[in-house]
C-alpha cells in the first residue's frame, strides 16, 4: 500500500538556493525511505542521466548558512560532506 506524503511535509523541506527551488539530499533520502548515502551513491553511479541543472553540491558558506536557519538540528544529525540540492 502507498502512503500519500502531505504536500505540506514536501514544501517545508523545499528551500531557496541560488534563485533556484531545491530539496536537500537528507530530505530527498527520507522521502524515499533510503539512506542519505545510498541516494547519492546511486545518483553518481547515474549522473549521466541527468540534465547538468539536476543537481549541484552547497558550498561551505551556503551549508553554514542552511545550518544555522535549521536551529532544531540536534548534535550528530550533519554529515561531514557537504549536501546534494537537487532542483525541480
Amino acid at each position: 500500500m502507498t502512503t500519500l506524503v502531505p504536500i505540506e511535509l514536501i514544501a517545508s523541506k523545499i528551500y531557496l538556493m541560488r534563485s533556484v527551488k531545491v530539496m536537500l539530499d537528507k530530505d530527498l533520502s527520507e522521502l524515499y525511505g533510503v539512506e542519505t548515502k545510498v541516494l547519492k551513491q546511486a545518483v553518481r553511479r547515474n549522473i549521466d542521466r541527468f540534465p547538468a541543472d539536476f543537481m549541484f553540491e552547497l558550498t561551505k558558506e551556503e551549508n553554514q548558512s542552511l545550518r544555522s536557519q535549521n536551529v532544531t538540528l540536534k548534535r550528530g544529525q550533519h554529515s561531514k560532506y557537504l549536501p546534494f540540492a537537487f532542483t525541480e
